[in-house]
């Protein structure tokens, strides 16, 4: 079986170092690389052309945003998970718009990146559990009672 590559952009050398201890014991990812900035992690992706990127977000010289805008642009097949601590909307929402492949807070548990990494790579999303309630019901809004029969029921039509 082939493994899963993966690049860790992460400038706190820590929390950097925790990330590769903990996915070297997964069996099937790789640890290919490591990126402490956001520039680096652009060219270490352009460089290795790893499966996956989990990113940071705030990051020195070129944050995980911008980062990841264009390490999706220079390299396609890439998949960017991000790891952040902020859990802002207004951050899920730019990383939707820029095309990341998820986002995860950085309580996450290992079982959880392991999944992402592995989810990402074949192609689907990945959320931590609170950011994927939020968006599937935004503003915790609640769908009233013909909302939820209307999606229970299947409309009947006339011929």
């Amino acid at each position: 079986m082939k493994s899963i590559t993966v690049l860790l952009a992460e400038d706190h050398m820590i929390v950097r170092e925790g990330l590769r201890s903990l996915l070297q014991a997964e069996a099937g990812i790789e640890v290919v690389g490591e990126a402490q900035n956001g520039r680096q992690a652009v060219q270490l992706a352009k460089a290795l052309r790893p499966a996956v990127v989990v990113m940071d977000i705030a990051m020195p010289q070129l944050n995980g945003l911008e980062a990841t805008r264009q390490i999706l642009k220079a390299v396609p097949a890439t998949k960017v998970l991000i790891l952040s601590a902020h859990s802002d909307d207004a951050y899920v929402e730019q990383v939707i718009a820029l095309g990341a492949a998820g986002y995860l807070l950085k309580q996450t548990s290992i079982e959880d990146l392991s999944k992402a990494i592995r989810e990402a790579y074949a192609g689907n999303k990945f959320f931590s559990p609170s950011i994927a309630s939020r968006l599937r019901n935004p503003k915790g809004k609640q769908p009233d009672r013909k909302e939820r029969l209307r999606k229970r029921v299947p409309r009947l039509t006339s011929r």
